[in-house]
């Protein structure tokens, strides 16, 4: 069963994204625009593996190609939720931002800073020797720096959606060790990593699950010129 474990993990994360796009009316558009985008991230996970963690997978692909289905799965799912998690919570909706604002000087590195954590992945890749898990680490969490410079209408969403994804995913992770106690040991190359365990947890994963919520719960908000406002219909 144990071999099972990802996928079956990647399908409840799927099936808490299913539940929030029907019952949310509101914030389907963001989800599942965010959740296509996401998803191709999912093809970096031979970076992954075996080098932080190697997961059984179905068809045992990861053990053959380091690349997995799951990987996609899950991708897709975090893709939609992190975007939406604070303004579900919050209450939140959207409107443009008027052209006449885009124009401002403070939008005038607004590619730039979109691509950041890309070009800061890459050239921590290229260029230490650090795991790849700290180099998203990094870069999403610098990323979600430099979106506070364009963006600092963002500034809530941005750090409490980085608290809010961080338990969200401790609760999420945490639930498999209760049926499978061993899993973390078995599976992360904890040789790699600072063996930092929070109640079973990778501090690592924690971490990118921090700077993922940073990062991306106001991605769709910049990307497509958006701001927040109240909202009584979510």
């Amino acid at each position: 069963m144990m071999e099972y474990v990802w996928f079956i993990w990647s399908l409840i994360i799927i099936a808490l994204w299913a539940v929030i796009y029907v019952s949310k009316k509101g914030v389907r558009k963001e989800m599942l625009k965010m959740s296509l985008i996401t998803m191709p991230f999912g093809f970096t996970e031979p970076l992954f593996v075996p080098e932080y963690w190697f997961p059984p997978s179905l068809f045992n692909l990861a053990a053959k190609t380091s690349f997995d289905i799951e990987s996609l799965i899950f991708s897709f799912a975090i893709g939609g939720i992190g975007i939406v998690l604070y303004n579900i919570i919050f209450k939140r909706g959207l409107v443009n931002i008027p052209h006449s604002e885009r124009s401002h000087n403070k939008h005038r590195l607004h590619i730039y800073i979109l691509f950041t954590p890309v070009i800061l992945f890459i050239l921590l890749s290229l260029f230490t020797s650090l795991n790849h898990i700290y180099c998203s680490i990094i870069a999403l969490f610098i990323g979600g720096l430099v979106t506070l410079y364009c963006r600092p209408d963002l500034k809530g969403k941005i750090w409490v959606g980085g608290i809010l994804f961080t338990v969200l995913y401790f609760i999420y992770f945490g639930s498999i060790l209760p049926f499978y106690p061993q899993y973390v040991e078995l599976y992360w190359n904890l040789d790699n990593l600072t063996k930092i365990l929070i109640l079973g947890v990778p501090i690592e994963e924690l971490l990118f699950a921090f700077t993922f919520g940073m990062y991306w719960s106001g991605l769709y908000e910049h990307l497509y010129w958006r701001k927040l406002i109240k909202s009584v219909e979510i």
